[in-house]
């Protein structure tokens, strides 16, 4: 027979260590992974890809580690990433809130939006996330659609949407069309057909502030146009409070009730769980994303009452986020996975809780999952979409590199991510952006964050004097 004849790609990565994070896990020591246009062509054995395919563009891999690109199921791309840090660290939950957070994000205009979302997603990218799903944009979602198209992220994103009558003279109904026509123009003007790398999304507020109107025709529209909905959902005990003063049910048993639970469905925290709500996420296919770092600067309680082990034994599909950038305060899935690596071992004396092989899955395919986008991303394997990362070995927290795993997980963090891939194109090249002038948006940056903390009425708090 004659000798199979090497199929032309676009580019050739060789000699490298490569996670697949594909059904059997597989680890190449001395891998290499070649593209076609904005898909993997194939995975493997060095000297078996290389055979097969003439490569119109060859890296030496030897110094880098390929993964999958991260994937963070919740995070606020607007009002925070462009004031990241200045909310202080001993506010509670309530104050965090309320106090600081609102109106913080009430005092942008929309081209601080654009902005902020643009920094959220360098940020990202560079420490090696490429999909992220947005907990809400609260202006101008339009602005912030066409900031993200020149970043090169692959992201799910939606306005901040709620509908309840809290206020005297409120009239409900016309809270509900109002939120119910924003979620329908969304998704109109960015639909998810055709798998564009950025769409949107139902966005819910979610804690109390959805009524089950609401709650009933965005889940009607997110399974008719093939989208999910992300919402908050008990990081706090005012939610179960709530809940059970108003309907005599608690927060996930209600929702199940309404018909409002699935795998089309991310709840962010869920700290505050009974087992029966466990149950209940784990029945229906419901998503939860675990914000470790949030939970642990904001004393949420995630490792104290939070029953992420219960959830995880349940097969509760457990995904990552990083929160805001005044809450987990970075952008980095990396060092999210460190810390869901650890603090549930710690709080419960269990070492086999949350081993790093499972925190990998929760920041890749579970991630991919829990954002509809399994199908597309999540792993390196022949068919799925181009985005993966390549992380550096060129650097002492990567020597020596025995377990790949646990380097990633517990040594590694996303300063060590050199480049990136996203649908094929390369975004991060040398730790560089290679779309956006970083310097002048670091500039852009600088120059917007004091003037929205003085439009919100906030001065930058420190216990030490600063001159």
């Amino acid at each position: 027979m004659p000798e199979p004849v090497p199929v032309p790609v676009d580019l050739l990565i060789r000699h490298c260590w490569i996670v697949t994070m594909d059904a059997e896990r597989r680890i190449f020591r001395d891998g290499a992974l070649a593209v076609i246009g904005d898909r993997i062509h194939a995975v493997g054995p060095s000297a078996e890809i290389e055979a097969a395919v003439i490569a119109r563009e060859t890296i030496d891999g030897s110094r880098f580690v390929l993964t999958p690109g991260f994937v963070n199921c919740h995070v606020h791309i607007t009002g925070e990433p462009i004031t990241r840090g200045y909310i202080p660290d001993d506010a509670d939950w309530r104050t965090n809130v309320f106090d600081w957070l609102i109106p913080t994000y009430q005092a942008q205009t929309p081209a601080e939006e654009r902005l902020s979302a643009q920094f959220a997603a360098l940020e990202m990218l560079r420490t090696g996330t490429t999909c992220f799903v947005e907990a809400g944009t609260i202006l101008d979602l339009d602005a912030v659609h066409d900031g993200l198209a020149e970043i090169g992220i692959r992201g799910r994103i939606g306005q901040w949407v709620q509908d309840r009558a809290f206020a005297p003279g409120d009239d409900q109904a016309i809270l509900t069309t109002k939120a119910l026509a924003t979620i329908e123009s969304e998704l109109d003007r960015y639909p998810t057909a055709g798998d564009p790398l950025i769409a949107a999304w139902p966005c819910l507020v979610g804690h109390m502030t959805a009524t089950d109107d609401l709650w009933r025709a965005a889940t009607t529209l997110a399974k008719e146009r093939g989208t999910g909905i992300t919402a908050h959902m008990s990081a706090d005990p005012a939610d179960p409070d709530y809940y059970l003063a108003t309907t005599g049910m608690r927060p996930i048993a209600h929702l199940d009730a309404i018909g409002a639970l699935g795998p089309h469905l991310s709840l962010t925290h869920a700290i505050f769980l009974d087992n029966a709500e466990v149950a209940s996420l784990a029945a229906s296919g419901t998503n939860v994303t675990h914000c470790p770092m949030t939970a642990m600067k904001g004393a949420y309680g995630a490792s104290s009452s939070g029953k992420f082990p219960e959830m995880a034994a349940a097969g509760v599909n457990i995904q990552l986020g990083t929160d805001g950038n005044n809450n987990g305060n970075a952008a980095d899935m990396m060092r999210a996975m460190f810390v869901t690596a650890g603090i549930h071992k710690d709080a419960r004396r269990d070492s086999s809780l949350f081993s790093a092989y499972r925190v990998l899955e929760c920041g890749t395919v579970n991630g991919a999952s829990g954002a509809l986008l399994d199908h597309l991303i999540g792993s390196l394997e022949p068919g799925k979409k181009a985005d993966f990362v390549a992380h550096d070995r060129d650097r002492p927290e990567w020597v020596p590199l025995l377990n790949v795993v646990n380097q990633l997980v517990w040594s590694a963090d996303g300063r060590g991510v050199h480049s990136v891939w996203v649908d094929g194109r390369r975004v991060v090249a040398n730790y560089r952006s290679t779309m956006v002038d970083e310097e002048r948006l670091f500039a852009q940056i600088e120059a917007a964050a004091p003037a929205i903390i003085a439009r919100a009425g906030k001065t930058i708090p420190c216990d030490w004097p600063v001159s």
